[in-house]
């Protein structure tokens, strides 16, 4: 049996049977839920670690399903869709999808997504590694001394600001004075790159580097933004005055740990 299962989400069979056919090449378990009712059975009996999902199903509409993908499971998510306008691709990363495919696209593409984001640290020692690491990048790149922000990226959890933000990798969770905050997989590994490299601009193409893996093509940032959003969305329903995540016009964003 493989390591990894996937369910492809897919009422055209020709459609589904091409993913399913590349994702068991890949190595994954593949099941495959023609609806979005099976499609929410097969998440919940499977638990897999990936889903291809359609928007455009039968029964229930694939944002929907996203939606109530996230209240259940934390795998990786990518829209296959037919829908092009702005708006489909906004809202479904919105609701918790942590990519957008657009169909027609090549099995090509979606394999280098699909390997894109399980190059994402899924463990604490891999996020302990890769956050020490950026974190002296980030100090030598403001000549300050790396030691102490080191020493921060390795610890198990990290509280900071004025309203008790505490982040804590081993259980991916963050809370704001005592109350957890629901995120994504894709907008916890924003904050925590965020956060471990604290008071430093961090650009657009280096969070996308380091939360999706992949390099900087044209418009590719503008997902960042999206997620972004969303991620401070939610921090401002639990603590409505923080300004812990602040843009830099043309530049990326920054992490102040304190209030103003």
């Amino acid at each position: 049996m493989n390591e990894r299962t996937a369910v492809v989400v897919e009422d055209d069979h020709d459609v589904a049977d091409a993913i399913s056919g590349l994702l068991d090449q890949a190595g994954f378990d593949v099941v495959v839920a023609t609806t979005g009712t099976d499609a929410l059975s097969a998440i919940r009996d499977h638990r897999p670690d990936l889903v291809t999902l359609d928007l455009s199903l039968p029964d229930i509409d694939g944002v929907e399903v996203c939606r109530q993908i996230r209240l259940v499971s934390d795998c990786y998510v990518i829209v296959v869709s037919a829908r092009t306008a702005e708006v489909d691709r906004l809202i479904g990363l919105e609701v918790g999808a942590d990519d957008y495919l657009v169909k027609p696209f090549s099995m090509r593409e979606l394999q280098a997504r699909v390997a894109a984001l399980f190059r994402r640290p899924r463990s604490s020692d891999a996020f302990a590694s890769e956050s020490a690491t950026t974190t002296a990048a980030a100090a030598l790149r403001t000549h300050a001394p790396a030691s102490s922000a080191v020493a921060v990226a390795v610890a198990p959890s990290l509280t900071i600001g004025c309203d008790h933000l505490t982040l804590n990798r081993g259980a991916r969770e963050v809370l704001v004075a005592g109350q957890e905050v629901d995120l994504t997989r894709t907008e916890f590994d924003l904050l925590a790159h965020l956060v471990v490299n604290a008071g430093v601009v961090v650009p657009r193409e280096e969070l996308l580097r380091a939360v999706w893996a992949t390099e900087f093509v044209p418009d590719s940032t503008h997902v960042v933004d999206v997620h972004l959003a969303n991620l401070r969305r939610k921090l401002r329903s639990a603590a409505p005055d923080n300004e812990w995540i602040r843009t830099i016009r043309g530049v990326g964003f920054r992490f102040d740990p304190c209030c103003p």
